[in-house]
């Protein structure tokens, strides 16, 4: 028989050693991925705002210095067959103050533009004017067709204040 060394414990009464906490290590980790995450947003968040504070005063002097022609309401037949389709539209072009202001007083130019709008809108079908697609394209026509009757003046953008398709 052998005999256990010196401060040894008899092999028969050793405690057994405690067992390993996954939940510990899994609730460690769970907070450091909490903590590194957190610290990744806010430097990102610290890093985008002072670019978005730029594009903000951007926008807000590039508006202050815009201005507004509007139209009346336009009211068209649109291209669909059997001539029973209509659109109701109200339009509104935004250009440099000083040349909106310009433009606002000179009738020749605002007729040549309303007659430009109304060839564009009476091109128009029903089902391609109801998508957000076909909005985006009828914008981009008359800010085309609206800019080459303004020239040299530049229209910056064609904003829809009012839009109704009668099926």
């Amino acid at each position: 028989m052998t005999t256990p060394a010196p401060g040894a414990a008899p092999a028969g009464d050793s405690p057994a050693p405690p067992p390993k906490s996954k939940k510990l290590l899994l609730i460690l980790v769970i907070a450091i991925l909490a903590v590194a995450g957190g610290a990744a947003f806010w430097v990102m968040k610290k890093r985008t705002a002072p670019a978005t504070e730029s594009h903000e005063k951007q926008a807000a002097a590039a508006d202050a210095a815009a201005g507004v022609v509007s139209f009346e309401p336009f009211i068209v037949n649109l291209a669909d067959g059997g001539g029973s389709r209509f659109l109701r539209l109200t339009v509104r072009l935004v250009l440099p103050s000083e040349e909106a202001e310009h433009l606002s007083k000179n009738e020749v130019a605002l007729a040549r533009a309303r007659s430009a709008i109304l060839e564009v809108l009476s091109e128009q079908s029903s089902d391609r004017l109801v998508t957000a697609a076909g909005k985006a394209d009828l914008k981009k026509a008359i800010l085309e067709r609206a800019d080459g009757v303004f020239r040299p003046a530049k229209v910056d953008d064609v904003l829809f204040s009012d839009f109704v398709v009668q099926f």
